[in-house]
């Protein structure tokens, strides 16, 4: 391909996707390339209020952020999982907790002894809502979260056992705006512009340079696109292509809207089920985010638009905003000399708060296959390879949300329960129904205890568990789960509350 050096990085776009990989290649690169970053004020960006995930702490910690710095300037919450109310049917309520739940034994997973002891109770039902112990009884995070409580804990006191696993609420725009201060104290320079035209090389296609509203033409050897859903190099100029996933993940729909802060300020997103999608809620120290995902073809935007207003927490701080998106990815990410970043990439809608995290993984592979000396086609084929295998296994597991439910209250769900799904997918439901176990590759980002999780919450029950499990007695059994439930809720006893953790700060 080409094979000249890389001297000068383009990144076109700014918000949470562009000034997140400005500041990860600064922090890394430093001063061995020219990091010029191109954005619009005239151009607004998709976030509204944004959930992330664990490896979001590693990240900040990578570039070199402080965290209660970057708490008080996004006007930043602790997440400690995803509440999932209605998703298996109305009523019923789940978490996908972040970190471990019970403790780790050699060869078992904890959730087979939790199994036996629900046969043994004669309850076959993994709700958290159940007089007898539910898998999430086993969970410092979930109860944590159930109480509104939280303290860095790395693991609970006199044990070996962890402590909590969190992840963060921020404002994305006043985040944007945190990055872009930092990547520029790391060297990084920001040109206000709106692009108008890009201009490639006659022969190889590679974009050359991009020229501005105002008449200025920026060069790059490497451009990288963080222009969002109008993908403008990726697919507006090298018409890289698309799989769609949509026959699997009908909703096509998102209308945001804040509202006013409601206390105490919960450290979790809440996802509610409605009849053609979901709602989400996203608490801030300044404001609740909010939004509902739907699919246009059983919904209205006016119908979407009072279904949100009529369920927020306080009164509506903005007009309600209209997302239209194609849920699925590019067909190539690095694609000549253009690497798509963030929603250029493609798009999953936000259930499991995976968009901001695929910024991240996309920055940080493209640190594995920096082409310092040239592109060439082996890195830029397994970059392109590592990226279509991440994003399989995120939309499998998004999949599983729908695939296992139980409502039947709509055409809508009745079709997810219908649907034919990857056999990636089929082959792991039906693995943990019969057998109780679920394997995932060294790099994916879902984990066997967040498939657990979210199989459990689902109403997809194992059948059996597995056979170490009975060299213990019920009588053991009974006393080693009775020993874990009394720890973490004497451990969480004496957390601070979420909110005194927020005062600490300021």
């Amino acid at each position: 391909m080409n094979k000249n050096k890389i001297e000068n990085i383009v990144i076109v776009g700014g918000g949470t996707a562009g000034w997140m990989t400005a500041s990860l290649l600064a922090k890394v690169l430093g001063k061995t390339v020219n990091i010029t970053l191109i954005e619009s004020d005239k151009i607004g960006i998709v976030g509204v209020g944004e959930a992330t995930i664990p490896p979001i702490v590693s990240f900040n910690k990578a570039i070199g952020v402080d965290e209660t710095e970057f708490i008080k300037a996004t006007q930043g919450t602790i997440k400690l999982g995803i509440e999932f109310n209605n998703w298996y049917q109305d009523g019923d309520s789940y978490m996908h907790a972040f970190g471990n739940i019970g403790k780790n034994f050699p060869f078992c997973d904890f959730h087979h002894f939790w199994l036996r002891h629900q046969q043994n109770t004669n309850n076959s039902s993994g709700s958290s809502s159940g007089s007898t112990p539910s898998y999430w009884d086993y969970s410092l995070n979930y109860q944590a979260a159930r109480y509104n409580k939280f303290s860095p804990l790395r693991s609970i006191p006199n044990t070996n056992l962890p402590g909590l696993t969190h992840a963060y609420h921020f404002d994305a725009g006043l985040y944007a705006k945190f990055l872009h201060k930092h990547a520029v104290g790391l060297g990084t320079k920001r040109i206000e512009g709106k692009i108008v035209q890009v201009q490639q090389n006659h022969d190889s296609g590679f974009i050359e340079s991009v020229l501005l509203e105002n008449g200025t033409a920026v060069t790059g050897d490497l451009f990288i696109d963080c222009s969002g859903l109008a993908a403008l190099l990726t697919e507006k100029t090298l018409s890289t292509g698309y799989e769609d996933y949509s026959h699997w993940l009908p909703c096509d729909r998102a209308i945001a809207v804040p509202c006013e802060k409601v206390e105490p300020i919960e450290p979790y997103t809440r996802s509610t089920a409605h009849k053609v999608g979901w709602q989400w809620r996203i608490p801030l120290q300044h404001r609740t985010g909010n939004g509902l995902v739907y699919s246009s073809k059983h919904m209205s935007d006016e119908e979407a638009k009072e279904l949100l207003l009529n369920n927020l927490d306080g009164k509506p701080l903005a007009e309600p905003r209209v997302i239209s998106f194609k849920t699925g990815r590019r067909l190539k990410q690095w694609h000549k000399n253009v690497i798509a970043i963030g929603l250029s990439s493609g798009f999953f809608e936000p259930l499991e708060s995976t968009n901001i995290h695929l910024v991240q993984t996309a920055a940080l592979r493209l640190l594995d296959f920096f082409p310092h000396n040239g592109i060439n086609i082996e890195e830029v084929e397994e970059f392109n390879r590592q990226s279509k295998v991440e994003l399989e296994g995120i939309r499998d597991f998004i999949i599983l949300h729908y695939k296992l439910n139980n409502r039947g209250d709509s055409e809508f769900w009745r079709a997810c329960q219908r649907m034919e799904i990857p056999e990636s997918l089929l082959n792991k439901i039906e693995l943990f129904k019969k057998t109780g176990k679920v394997f995932c590759k060294p790099d994916d980002l879902f984990t066997e205890i967040a498939w657990q999780q979210v199989m459990i919450g689902q109403g997809n029950i194992p059948e059996d568990h597995h056979p170490l499990v009975d060299t213990l007695s019920k009588e053991q059994l009974i006393d080693l789960m009775a020993s874990l439930t009394t720890l973490i809720n004497r451990t969480v006893d004496k957390l601070p509350s979420h909110d005194e953790f927020l005062q600490l700060l300021k």
